[in-house]
């Protein structure tokens, strides 16, 4: 079984920055590819960031793009989001999820992806 944790979320004002972590454990993150999910209130969960299973190929939102990067480590078995320039609109509990890696594909849509963290909170303050 496979299981992702979440760490890193927290109240930044406009303009910081926050790096958030998803430990990976139950299976090799080599194994998977990657993605990062938000939901804000009373909106569904969208897509923000994915990268393939060695960390090689990257994609984003476009809401997203020049300011927040995701990378992963597998020898860390951990993957990474770093966020700057935080935006108010960027509130919301920030999700990652793994799918199982039979190539060197990354994942932007939630059926895609087979396992989820629990989320952390991230509030940017105007």
């Amino acid at each position: 079984q496979v299981q992702l944790v979440e760490s890193g979320g927290g109240l930044v004002q406009a303009g910081g920055s926050l790096r958030l972590s998803c430990a990976v454990s139950g299976r090799p993150l080599s194994s998977y590819a990657m993605g990062w999910f938000r939901q804000a209130p009373g909106k569904e969960r969208e897509f923000v960031a994915a990268c393939n299973w060695s960390g090689g190929s990257t994609y984003y939102a476009d809401f997203v793009k020049g300011r927040f990067t995701i990378s992963k480590d597998n020898a860390k078995n951990t993957v990474y989001l770093q966020m700057n320039s935080l935006k108010p609109e960027d509130t919301a509990v920030y999700f990652c999820a793994a799918a199982r890696a039979y190539s060197s594909r990354l994942y932007s849509r939630e059926y895609e992806y087979e396992y989820w963290g629990q989320g952390t909170q991230v509030t940017a303050s105007s």
